[in-house]
């Protein structure tokens, strides 16, 4: 299946349970007691995209404004959750170092890569800019990072959720009951072919994040320059 046509069976399924009026709420969102934390290999788009996402989420916040919009330190596109957040991860249950140390063999060789960030995207609970990778550098980096892990004692939970495969970028999750459905279903699909524009990903993160890579939340562990 081609990256598109899993994109648009994701707006397909999510299409018609927004004209039904499901939405998925999360009931997490503003939980004061969400211990949920993992670990992810991130990058973050150019600061120029970004603010073409934030003016789109502008528009969707005037239809619905009570929904969670991602400020722009938040925007990222994950690469590898190395642990998914679970209740009670703590850093203190791994050595960083060890991981970094993984992390830097694997991704030697590796230089800069493009992302294409064209159209959007959904699933029941969220609104997702759709990602395009212009080669085969992210899909590299990906595999190495399974066969690394494979062969490490590390604790990881790689692909145990799902198998990552895209380049999107969440922007938006629902929080509360939608006011007017039918006008923000209509607002997405004016945006279903929109180009966001490409950034160029020269930098790799590591970060121990909670579910939703707030940034108050991120604490940032490592860094990898492409070259």
């Amino acid at each position: 299946m081609s990256l598109q046509q899993h994109y648009d069976n994701l707006w397909s399924n999510s299409r018609q349970q927004f004209e039904a009026g499901a939405f998925e709420l999360d009931p997490l969102l503003d939980a004061t007691n969400d211990e949920r934390r993992g670990i992810t290999l991130l990058f973050r788009p150019v600061q120029e995209v970004r603010n073409e996402f934030l003016a789109f989420l502008e528009e969707l916040k005037a239809v619905e404004p009570e929904q969670h919009y991602y400020p722009s330190d938040d925007l990222h596109v994950t690469v590898m959750s190395i642990i998914s957040c679970y209740a009670g991860f703590q850093l203190e249950m791994i050595q960083v170092e060890d991981y970094l140390s993984l992390l830097k063999e694997a991704l030697q060789g590796i230089g800069p890569f493009r992302i294409q960030f064209k159209g959007l995207t959904a699933s029941p609970s969220c609104v997702i800019i759709q990602g395009f990778p212009a080669d085969e550098s992210l899909q590299e980096i990906r595999e190495r990072l399974r066969k690394a892990f494979a062969g490490s004692p590390l604790q990881q939970t790689l692909d145990q959720r799902y198998t990552i495969q895209t380049a999107h970028s969440t922007v938006s999750r629902f929080r509360k009951p939608l006011l007017q459905p039918q006008k923000f279903l209509k607002k997405l699909e004016l945006y279903r072919q929109f180009d966001f524009g490409s950034s160029e990903v020269t930098e790799l993160e590591l970060v121990f994040n909670d579910w939703y890579q707030r940034s108050k939340e991120v604490r940032l562990l490592g860094k990898w320059k492409l070259r």
